[in-house]
């Protein structure tokens, strides 16, 4: 399914904390849009459905529902910081193409 790195997982226990969220878990979603036609969504939350996967990677747990998990199987999510910005990275087997940026995919 999907993981995520020990550099993400640090990450969302940081923002997660800031924040007072340390309850919720992240809701990780593919939306319509981009340059690519599909992107990245990732939120905090502590609702799920009946539909949703639940997946726990690095201690954090992942809220995936079912239409995204069909483009997130085996994506890697990793935190990277770098001289155009810092963000989240998405290594995604199923993408057939990324957009330059790398927030947006296709399939």
């Amino acid at each position: 399914m999907i993981s995520l790195t020990e550099k993400a997982a640090a990450k969302v226990n940081e923002i997660r904390e800031a924040e007072g969220l340390t309850e919720q878990g992240l809701r990780v979603k593919v939306i319509g849009g981009g340059c690519s036609g599909f992107s990245y969504d990732l939120f905090f939350e502590d609702e799920t459905t009946d539909l949703d996967q639940i997946v726990e990677s690095e201690g954090v747990k992942l809220f995936v529902d079912m239409m995204s998990a069909q483009y997130l199987e085996g994506t890697q999510i990793d935190y990277v910081e770098g001289l155009q910005g810092a963000g989240f990275k998405f290594s995604n087997p199923t993408a057939k193409g990324t957009c330059g940026c790398g927030s947006s995919f296709s399939a």
